[in-house]
Formats: C-alpha cells, structure tokens, sequence
C-alpha cells in the first residue's frame, strides 16, 4: 500500500507528471516508427527477414532496435550507431589532447564533445545503411518485395531514410533526457528490448504448453526472477570507503579528530563500467565469424571452425571468449572511467582524508588498490550473468528469443535503467517532502 501511495504522490507533483508525459509520448513515436516499412519494400513479405533475425547475433541486434532490424523499419538501425559513435569518442579522449581539453572545459567543452559525437553518428550511419540494405536478400526477403528494385534510386533514398531515422531517433533520445525522465538513450533501448519481451516469452510458453510442461513454465519465471535479483545486487552493491572531514576552528586551524569532523563515505562500485564491457565484447565477438568466411579462410578447416563456433551466440567456444573479453574490458573501462587520482585531489581539496592514509598520492594509490580488488570479482560476475543464457539454452532447453532476457547485455540494461529511472524519480518525491519509491530514501511526512 505504501508503495501505492508513493505512485499517487507522484503524480501530485505537477513537473513530474508533466516530464513523465513527455517521456512516454516520445517513447511512443519510436515505438511507431519501429513499425514502419522503409519504402518500396513489400511489409507483407518480410517473413524471411523475421525468421533470419530470431536467433543468434541478428536476434540480439534485433532485439535492441525493438524488432526494427526485422521490419526493415525506418529506425532498423536504431539508436546502437550514437552509442558507437559514443564509444569511440569516449576512448579516442585518451590518447587526443584535444578532447581531453574539451573534457576539461564543463559544459561549453561537453556540448563540443556531443556535436562531434552527432557527427560520427552521421558517419557510421553511411557506412551500416548501404551494408544493411545490401544484406536484405541474403537475410530472406525474396526480390519481389522490392517493389521499385534494388537500384541507384531505392538505395540513395533508402540510405537517406536510415540515417535521418537514426539522427531523430537521437534526438528523441536527447529530448527525454532534457524534457522528460531518466537517460533518453537508455530508455529507447530498454523500450526496444521490452518491446520483444512479450512475444519472446509467449513462443516459450507455446511450446512448453505443447508438452504439457506448465510446471517448467513457472520454474523458469522463478529462474528469471533470481536472475534479476542478481543482476539488481550487481549494479547497486557497492564499497564504502570511509572519509573524514577536517573542521575549520576559531583560530584557523583544523581539527582532524573523529569526534570534530563529519564521516562521510565514498562510494565505489563493484561494477563501476556498467554494461559497457559486454558492449565491446559483443562488438569484438562479430570479428572471428567475419574472418572464417573471409575469401583467405572460407574453404579451409580453420576458417569453417570460426565460422561455426563463433555463429553460435550459445556455443562453448563463444561464450568462453566472451566471457575472458568482459572480464578484460571491464579492468580497462574501470580503469579509465574511475579517475583515483582526481579523486584524491579533490579529497584533498575540500580538507578530507582516509583515516590511516595520508591526502595526495598514498591516497590515490590506495583508492586504485581497492578498486583491483573489487573489480575482479565484480568482472567475473558480470561475465557469469552474460553468458546465462547459454547455460539455460543447454541445459532447459529455452527458445533462444526468451532465453535472451536469462542475463547479458538486455537485462543489465533494463536493470540499469530501471534503476536510475526510479531513482530520479526518488529524488523528486524526496525534494518534495513525500516518501519515496525506493526503500532507500528518507521517510518523510508529506505536507499538503
């Protein structure tokens, strides 16, 4: 009931409602042109093209456009190529002093870095339509659902649709993140992952009713449940490292006593890259298919392997490599995203230390240590939630659609989401002095 209550508290307060409107209205208009057939192609013949994309890395594709891929939809490219772009910005500020400087500048160097994102986007647009386009045939639509053929004229204008699909698909995303709630471009992922969800477990059910399997149905939603509370545990669990702050005295000094100053705690996360490192992983894992129908490999014993193995996203040999990837890229994401030593200066800065450790560099250099430590055990768990559902495949036999949402990249990202969604939303509730969705607010009583 009091959860009840806190969903009525949220809809008194006028700029929440207003934000939650525009978001689900924005969300909707994606939704719609999901649904809309690229001109000059036949809907009615897109069989092919659903049945190509139900499984393996196309499914996965698919499932993060919200079924777009399959509808060869005006938005089949969906929002992944601003996240690539993204990606590639993020880590080219490593090694290019000018973005680093833009890093540096706060929000006039942040709105530079977003205009050279929107631009790469662009980019990457031209290159995934025309590959997309050429790919349609190959993925099952026969030619006569090409309604004006597969010339100069279909593919130019075909390509202009797919990109500027992807561009306002981007802006939605912005958008919401400005004008409505949560992180736009999370949410249109999530919404295109749910989207598939539905049907995904229906298939399953189908087939499990078949056999007179009702049993198993409920073990299974039992199974899934567990698996969000893991993957729940994984992205909140955090360690507290506890932080003193000196007191400025009459006379000017500091008093650096625990009695004197204020404990506060900083917060690092067991998973702190998030579902990045199974993003790149799942970028890497398309490479070794590519290479094994290479014209070098094709007809060769090495190359028929890697074709095979690395086809097969419930495979032995995939999972394994995918598995070592994430635990190596969630070091490398951490390790560039969890700045220990601006942590430290800043500490230092506003008169905080670590009890037992002194501010400066024996700081920085303990925050990194404690970050070794939890991230390993943090990169195996991510990596066991990823490769989940390949052991539900193996061993419950579950359809490859539904087995999807037993872990990996879609069901962190709807964990994630979920969670930073309802935590803003926490923080209206709390500013305005009413209780809050999640348990971990402050009770407070609501005033009129």
């Amino acid at each position: 009931m009091k959860f009840i209550e806190s969903l009525k508290n949220v809809w008194k307060i006028e700029e929440l409602r207003n934000r939650i409107i525009v978001t689900l209205s924005l969300l909707l208009v994606y939704r719609f042109g999901a649904q809309v057939v690229l001109p000059g192609i036949d809907a009615a013949q897109l069989g092919g093209l659903a049945d190509s994309t139900d499984s393996g890395l196309l499914g996965l594709l698919n499932a993060f456009t919200g079924g777009a891929f399959a509808n060869a939809s005006v938005f089949a490219l969906g929002i992944m190529p601003y996240i690539s772009a993204s990606i590639v910005v993020q880590l080219m500020g490593i090694a290019i002093p000018y973005l680093q400087k833009l890093q540096k500048e706060g929000a006039s160097g942040q709105k530079k870095i977003t205009q050279i994102t929107r631009w790469l986007t662009i980019a990457i647009c031209l290159v995934q339509a025309p590959g997309y386009l050429a790919s349609l045939p190959a993925l099952g639509i026969p030619q006569s659902a090409f309604l004006l053929g597969t010339g100069g004229l279909f593919y130019f204008s075909s390509v202009v649709i797919l990109v500027t699909g992807c561009i306002f698909a981007m802006w939605l995303g912005e958008k919401i993140t400005d004008k409505g709630i949560g992180n736009g471009i999370s949410l249109l992922i999530m919404v295109g992952i749910i989207a598939t969800l539905p049907q995904a477990f229906l298939q399953n059910a189908a087939t499990r009713l078949e056999g007179n399997n009702v049993m198993l149905i409920l073990f299974e939603l039992v199974v899934w449940f567990v698996i969000i509370l893991a993957s729940i545990l994984l992205v909140m669990a955090v360690r507290k490292i506890a932080v003193q702050y000196a007191r400025r005295t009459a006379s000017g000094g500091y008093e650096k006593s625990a009695m004197a100053g204020s404990r506060q705690y900083i917060p690092l996360k067991l998973n702190a890259s998030g579902v990045m490192p199974i993003i790149f992983a799942q970028a890497i894992m398309f490479v070794p298919s590519l290479i094994g129908g290479s014209s070098f490999l094709k007809e060769t014993t090495v190359g028929a392997w890697m074709q095979t193995q690395f086809s097969d996203i419930f495979g032995f040999w995939y999972n394994v490599v995918f598995a070592l990837l994430i635990i190596v890229f969630t070091y490398f994401y951490t390790a560039i995203t969890v700045p220990t030593n601006k942590m430290a200066d800043d500490l230092k800065r506003s008169g905080g230390f670590i009890p037992g450790i002194r501010p400066g560099s024996e700081t920085s250099e303990y925050l990194d240590k404690i970050m070794s430590q939890i991230t390993l055990p943090g990169s195996i768990f991510l990596a066991l939630i990823a490769v989940f559902p390949a052991f539900i495949v193996k061993l419950m036999n579950v359809q490859a659609g539904w087995a999807l949402f037993f872990g990996g990249t879609s069901l962190l990202i709807m964990v994630g989401v979920a969670i930073d969604t309802m935590q803003q939303v926490n923080s209206y509730l709390l500013n305005r002095h009413y209780d809050g969705l999640m348990k971990t607010g402050k009770n407070r009583k609501a005033v009129a």
